[in-house]
This record gives structure tokens, C-alpha cells and sequence, in this order.
């Protein structure tokens, strides 16, 4: 209970909280959440960390567990019905566009500023535009994304 309280005083985790639990109209009105985080998604996993939510955006098909966003992130989609499909163990930083109907792996990390419109495979770090692997399995390679 106590961890709930103090995570309250963060504009981030209420208006999570208030998408999680849309009933909380009483609370929502005496606590608003940030006006400058949105979040949607169908299916959210256990873990989500949001690190100053700021300008962040997040339309995803999925989540997995343990997913890990910073601020100025953009998640959505680009032009299709649907947005990313998001695995497990999953960081994202910041300023990093992630768009499109495309499935992140598992322990992927998307480096700050990338824009990623293709598929990420699992295990990798991704970084820049266009977008590079550049850490494959704990191996360092360079192949495009």
C-alpha cells in the first residue's frame, strides 16, 4: 500500500492507473494524471516502467512483461490498423519512434532517437535512422534493420 501512495504523486502512473481502472472518475478529478502522456494498449504484461513519461506516446497491439519506456517516446501506427506488437523485456529510449504493424522482440533495446519500421528481432540493441543492429545475442555486429 505504501508503494501505491507514493507512486500516486506521479502524474505518469495516474493516468496509467486511471486507463487500468477506468472507474476512479472521483480520483482522476482530485489527482489528474500528465497531460502530455497517452497510453493504449489491448493487452499490457506486469512491469511497465514508465521514466518521465513527458511527450510520450504509446499505441500498442500488445506489451509484454517487464517493458521499459522513457520520455519523448513515440509508439503507433503508421498508416495500418494496428500498432506494434511489443515482447518481453522490452526498453525503449528516449526520443525513439516505434511505428507501424511490427513486433519488437523479446530483450530487444531500442537506442535513443532510433526510428524503427521493421521488424526487431529478439535479443538486439537498434540503434539510429536508419535503423542498425548493432549488438546481436551479446555479439557486436552491424547489419541494418
Amino acid at each position: 500500500m505504501r508503494f501505491f501512495l507514493r507512486s500516486m504523486r506521479e502524474p505518469e502512473f495516474r493516468s496509467l492507473f486511471y486507463y487500468r481502472f477506468p472507474k476512479a472518475k472521483l480520483l482522476r478529478f482530485l489527482a489528474p494524471g500528465s497531460p502530455a502522456f497517452y497510453f493504449y494498449c489491448a493487452s499490457t504484461g506486469p512491469g511497465l516502467y514508465i521514466q518521465h513519461g513527458f511527450s510520450t506516446i504509446v499505441v500498442a497491439r500488445r506489451i509484454g512483461a517487464n517493458f521499459h519506456v522513457n520520455q519523448m517516446v513515440t509508439i503507433g501506427v503508421n498508416g495500418t490498423a494496428y500498432g506494434p506488437t511489443i515482447g518481453d523485456n522490452v526498453t525503449i529510449r528516449v526520443g525513439a519512434i516505434v511505428v507501424g504493424e511490427i513486433e519488437i522482440g523479446d530483450h530487444a533495446t531500442i537506442g535513443a532517437g532510433a526510428v524503427i519500421t521493421k521488424d526487431v528481432p529478439p535479443n538486439c540493441v537498434v540503434v539510429g535512422n536508419p535503423a542498425v543492429i548493432i549488438n546481436r545475442d551479446g555479439v557486436k555486429v552491424n547489419e541494418r534493420l
